[in-house]
């Protein structure tokens, strides 16, 4: 069994592949890796940056993507505006969105983390103020941390998934990958 721990890079494609886009120039997971017959456990938006996982084994693929195996998922993520006790308790308890109630997170405030550089910046803007945020899901619906942010009034502006249940990005540049 084989698992890859990847630091995927902003603007990466968590595929191998970019069908339906014939001559696209975006970058997916095959500018990074070249190990055969190992696929992304579960997806990384196009605009994340972070832990992804890869495996050649179904099953363990299967454990840690599908939400019924509750694996929790971290986030590091840096918000528009400072958010306040209820926005906080508000993302604890979970938020109703379209698609249904979130499971309750774990969130809370934390001091801007030491990160690698994005590529591009992020928008930078004098007069609103911005914060970070860790955030532990047990649940991975569509760009679900953005929605979640956004509902209770702090829009994202950096979305970093740190770990995957025990594996974490510790010591691993963006762009890089280990073998767990």
């Amino acid at each position: 069994m084989t698992v890859i721990l990847f630091n995927k890079p902003f603007g990466v494609l968590s595929q191998f592949t970019d069908k339906g886009t014939e001559g696209s120039k975006r970058e997916t997971l095959s500018n990074y890796i070249d190990v055969p017959k190992v696929y992304p456990a579960g997806r990384l938006d196009r605009d994340s940056e972070g832990l992804l996982v890869l495996t050649d084994d179904g099953r363990l693929q299967a454990k840690i993507a599908h939400p019924k195996f509750k694996k929790p998922k971290t986030y590091l993520v840096q918000v528009e505006g400072r958010p306040s006790e209820d926005q906080i308790a508000a993302l604890q308890s979970g938020v109703e969105l379209k698609d249904g109630m979130t499971r309750p997170a774990k969130a809370e405030l934390i001091d801007p983390p030491d990160l690698w550089p994005r590529t591009p910046p992020v928008r930078f803007r004098k007069t609103v103020p911005d914060a970070w945020l860790k955030l532990t899901i047990t649940e991975g619906r569509n760009r679900q941390v953005r929605r979640m942010t956004a509902h209770v009034g702090l829009p994202c502006l950096r979305l970093v998934r740190w770990s995957v249940g025990d594996w974490t990005l510790d010591g691993l540049a963006s762009g890089a990958w280990r073998k767990a």
